[in-house]
């Protein structure tokens, strides 16, 4: 057996050298062991850096598809509120045009209330018309209208007649002759009749509007002239105390008697219709009452028209100049008077000489036949 204390080995030095060697084989030996302390800590930390590196793959993988199904159902909601949202705009398309078809909807009832207005305001305050009962009745549901009477005007050739007959089958008899053998002394002439055919009014419309600055006086007295009647109204409705104002122009309509006041200002009209009757001085301490209704502008918006023809009247065609005007209508009328020529008795008879053109009115409506 031996052992260090037992043997010492000295080499060209001195007992100080082995000992400085023995201090640094110790040191060595020191560092080796720190060494392969420090190894033994790095293969700790590596494989503690394997396994934080294993941990943060499984984390980033977790993590990744955590994101690829938080993207899915992102782009699914997107997907889904994008649908919702081109949904919602339809819907506010929608919304709109409703509410647009609303809007015109109302404006329409508000412009029909409006005439609706108009129309009461009209239908409660008309001109005062006086109107007595015949003893006829009947069912009549007929729209509001206006009543109209004929003004014809018939335009006439030369050498022609027109023969107005009380009896209505005369006129057709006299129709059906066709040609007309007429003795005049010592010729004969030979007339053709016709029907008398005329263009009337067979439906109109019109669109009615209540005028602000004119007002329909009616109920007026008639023992004043029409430039005195209208001075008594002007002065009257020119006066602010009497819910007039400053007259523009007054004006007669001589069909019906009534007089058309129109006011520079428009707000006077509305308060003169709302009172209706008002009392004016016609004459020194006496005053009569007057109906002051709405003034009526309107403009036709349908118009259709039929050929009708007169039951009672006949043109009679041919006519020559053979005598005097007055002497051949008198014997063409008393031609036609006698039944024995088919004729009948004549309630007016007019003649238009070759070379003339005359223009004959019918006033009061004539009956028709379709």
């Amino acid at each position: 057996m031996s052992s260090d204390e037992d043997f010492s080995i000295v080499v060209n030095g001195d007992t100080e050298t082995m000992e400085r060697i023995q201090e640094q084989i110790v040191k060595f030996k020191e560092q080796h062991s720190l060494v392969l302390q420090e190894q033994q800590d790095l293969v700790t930390g590596l494989n503690t850096v394997k396994n934080l590196e294993n941990q943060f793959k499984l984390r980033s993988n977790k993590i990744r598809q955590a994101l690829e199904e938080d993207d899915a159902s992102h782009a699914i909601k997107v997907e889904n509120e994008t649908m919702m949202l081109a949904s919602l705009r339809k819907e506010e398309v929608r919304l709109k045009d409703q509410i647009d078809a609303a809007l015109e909807q109302g404006s329409q009832l508000e412009r029909h209330n409006y005439h609706l207005r108009q129309q009461t305001a009209v239908s409660t305050a008309v001109p005062e018309k006086k109107v007595v009962f015949t003893g006829v009745t009947g069912n009549d549901a007929k729209p509001q209208s206006f009543e109209m009477k004929p003004h014809v005007l018939y335009p006439m050739d030369g050498g022609t007649a027109l023969i107005t007959f009380e009896d209505e089958k005369v006129a057709q008899k006299i129709l059906e002759m066709k040609e007309h053998k007429v003795e005049l002394g010592e010729c004969t002439i030979t007339l053709e009749a016709k029907p008398v055919q005329m263009l009337v009014p067979s439906v109109v419309e019109m669109d009615t509007q209540i005028c602000p600055h004119r007002v329909l006086v009616s109920s007026l007295p008639s023992n004043l002239s029409g430039e005195a009647l209208m001075d008594k109204l002007e002065l009257h409705f020119g006066k602010g105390k009497n819910g007039g104002a400053e007259v523009e122009s007054t004006d007669l309509l001589q069909d019906s008697g009534n007089v058309v006041i129109k006011f520079v200002h428009g707000h006077v009209a509305k308060g003169l219709t709302d009172q209706q009757q008002h009392d004016v001085a016609f004459g020194k301490g006496k005053k009569h009452k007057v109906k002051v209704t709405p003034f009526l502008n309107g403009k036709i918006t349908h118009f259709q028209t039929r050929v009708s023809e007169c039951s009672h009247t006949v043109l009679l065609a041919g006519i020559p100049a053979v005598m005097e005007q007055e002497n051949l209508q008198d014997l063409l009328e008393i031609h036609f008077q006698k039944s024995s020529n088919g004729g009948g008795e004549v309630e007016a008879f007019l003649y238009n000489p070759l070379g003339q053109h005359s223009l004959a009115f019918f006033q009061e409506e004539c009956p028709v036949k379709d």
